[in-house]
């Protein structure tokens, strides 16, 4: 993005009450994209969504309806849609500092973290939330290499990456373009190469993966599939994710080099393991994705929620035919 353009949505933020985390997400990073209508989104991480809520609009009784249903019944996150500004549509949600920080580490709900394992552009970061994001990206490579087969292409990674947190998605059954995964990573190719560099080097260096030269941009990549090695891509994994997956496959103890007893998810082949992640990874996203759209249809409004779905269900329906 060039300063110009990040300037002047800097200047949004200085209309709205302070926050500690804002990312702009979306279409709008893409570097094809020139079209002034498309709606720009954000997330806006503060301390106190309750506070924040009730500086921004008077309606205290509304703002507090709002903190309650996005905590009880949604995700943590209270997207506002259709917001004008300056003559651009914005779309902004807002989440709690803790949430944020525990979804990015556990995938509690597997959310916020999967929308930062894609390109983001990071505005405000008071509370280091970049480099809190390491962890998140590394769980994410390990699982998509688990998932992938033994041989690939860069794209593949990044595509099974982006498609992580879409499994289980409802919104992908009817309102969402069915080559959106695609789109991402093609728009974006780019950024998701230099999001996952370090990540990427780490295995290689590790003896994880062997890279071949590239062709028509796309890196050849080979990856060790025996069982040691997805032992340690499930060790990566966030403590959520493993402790569904030790109830499913069963746990040992391990005794640690410090002496820490750890609870280990018992692996009997790599195939089982990629198939119980991909399991609970779906049902996460399942109820998430359920649970949000229930959230921003009580608290948006019928008449907003509905305009926002049909503008997404136009893009799914031209996507199909």
């Amino acid at each position: 993005m060039d300063d110009e353009k990040k300037g002047h949505l800097l200047s949004f933020l200085k209309v709205i009450p302070p926050v500690d985390f804002c990312c702009l997400y979306g279409s709008a990073l893409h570097s094809t994209n020139h079209d002034k209508s498309t709606m720009v989104d954000f997330i806006l991480g503060v301390s106190d969504p309750l506070q924040w809520h009730s500086e921004n609009i008077t309606r205290h009784g509304w703002c507090f309806l709002i903190t309650e249903v996005a905590d009880d019944i949604g995700v943590g996150v209270h997207f506002n849609p259709f917001v004008t500004w300056d003559n651009k549509m914005l779309k902004y949600g807002v989440v709690r500092m803790h949430d944020l920080v525990q979804d990015v580490l556990n995938w509690e709900r597997f959310y916020l973290s999967g929308r930062l394992q894609k390109p983001v552009n990071m505005l405000v970061d008071n509370l280091d939330i970049e480099n809190v994001n390491s962890v998140n990206l590394r769980a994410a490579v390990s699982a998509a290499l688990l998932l992938l087969p033994p041989k690939f292409i860069e794209e593949d990674l990044y595509a099974k990456i982006c498609s992580l947190s879409y499994m289980g998605d409802l919104r992908m059954l009817f309102a969402e373009d069915r080559n959106k995964v695609k789109k991402i990573v093609q728009g974006q190719f780019d950024l998701f190469q230099s999001m996952y560099k370090p990540f990427l080097e780490e295995y290689e260096g590790k003896g994880f993966l062997r890279f071949s030269s590239s062709e028509n941009h796309y890196a050849h990549i080979s990856q060790d599939c025996g069982l040691t090695v997805a032992r340690s891509h499930v060790s990566s994994l966030p403590p959520t994710i493993r402790s569904q997956m030790r109830i499913k496959l069963g746990k040992k103890k391990v005794i640690s080099e410090s002496g820490q007893v750890l609870h280990e998810v018992v692996i009997g082949s790599r195939e089982e393991a990629a198939k119980c992640m991909q399991k609970v990874l779906r049902r996460t996203v399942m109820v998430s994705s359920a649970r949000q759209a229930l959230s921003g249809l009580l608290t948006v409004g019928g008449i907003k929620a509905a305009s926002y779905v049909t503008n997404k269900m136009e893009k799914a329906w031209r996507s199909w035919t």
